[in-house]
């Protein structure tokens, strides 16, 4: 491997440039681009937050009212409106980590390495470890203000809505669960320090740009996927009769048998609404049915636990860039 090793004898100016004024003039376009894109993101989800859930809210009541008495007059217009802005706006900020990670991998590292930008930078103006830390906390500041304020907007849009529309996303939809929490934030800076470890590792633009977005994605999904088991979670047993209970986010559910044991569910349905089951259960010895899930009141333990864990992540990938650079920049002692 070789090193990107600085020349000991070049001399470096006395008057340093300021790293923070030298990454915004690079960068200038992305700044502009990630305001832009956040204050088109934050009015969308205010115009959600109060004309459209409003006027949403209306119409389903207007369409409960008249439900099954014949032809009636509801705005439909206004419920469509609802569904699409909102489906917009939570895609949009789902896709703001990718687009960091994107961005980190292609333009802020992996460009800059691959033309010799950083190169120059690091004989001239800035050490490599100064050159990285400000190119990692100052767009880090930008993207944590960004999210978090998109995010605190979603939550309050979403819970605005909660219970007065009726096709409203429930808390547990994986975009909805992640888009009104901090793992979104959390998500960002690990494609940001996701980023940084690519560039720095592969030192071409659409190589560290495709490596920076599949360790988000798998990020991601490893984070939807384990969540559930992030907390201890709520169990309710029904009849057979009944079927299952409670609502929230599913981790497990079957048969309770007479022994107290959990055992598959062969699917065949509550007793009384699909005949035959009553002798399906009884040759399996069971008494009921189990739902082990977590309810609403479990979704802030569920995110800060999450946030923290994924938050550990990027720390580590961004300690690793740092570890990676400084293996790479080592200079050799003149004998």
């Amino acid at each position: 491997m070789t090193a990107l090793a600085l020349t000991p004898t070049t001399p470096r100016t006395a008057h340093r440039a300021p790293g923070i004024r030298w990454l915004f003039r690079l960068h200038r376009p992305a700044l502009y681009a990630w305001l832009g894109l956040v204050l088109v993101l934050a009015l969308a989800l205010v115009w959600l937050w109060g004309p459209l859930t409003d006027s949403a809210a209306v119409a389903w009541r207007q369409w409960d009212t008249c439900v099954g008495s014949g032809p009636c007059g509801y705005d439909q217009d206004a419920i469509v409106r609802y569904k699409d802005v909102y489906a917009y706006t939570t895609g949009a900020l789902t896709g703001l980590p990718f687009l960091v990670a994107a961005w980190a991998g292609a333009s802020l590292f992996g460009r800059e390495l691959e033309h010799g930008t950083a190169q120059l930078a690091w004989t001239q103006s800035l050490s490599p470890t100064r050159w990285l830390a400000t190119k990692l906390a100052v767009p880090a500041v930008l993207v944590t203000a960004g999210t978090l304020l998109l995010v605190a907007l979603h939550r309050l849009m979403w819970s605005a809505g909660d219970g007065r529309i009726d096709t409203a996303k429930s808390w547990y939809d994986d975009m909805t669960l992640h888009t009104n929490g901090p793992t979104t934030v959390a998500f960002a800076l690990t494609g940001l320090a996701g980023g940084a470890l690519a560039g720095l590792l592969l030192r071409r633009t659409l190589p560290a740009m495709s490596l920076a977005l599949g360790l988000v994605a798998v990020v991601r999904v490893l984070t939807s996927q384990v969540l559930p088991h992030l907390w201890p979670a709520v169990t309710r047993v029904t009849s057979l009769a009944d079927g299952y209970g409670g609502s929230g986010l599913g981790v497990d559910s079957g048969l309770v048998t007479s022994t107290g044991a959990h055992i598959a569910d062969p699917g065949c349905g509550p007793t009384g609404v699909v005949s035959g089951c009553d002798k399906v259960y009884a040759g399996l010895d069971a008494t009921g049915f189990y739902s082990t899930y977590h309810p609403e009141s479990h979704f802030w333990p569920l995110q800060l636990t999450a946030t923290a864990l994924v938050l550990v992540v990027a720390v580590l990938t961004a300690t690793a860039a740092f570890l990676l650079l400084r293996r790479r920049t080592a200079t050799t002692p003149a004998a």
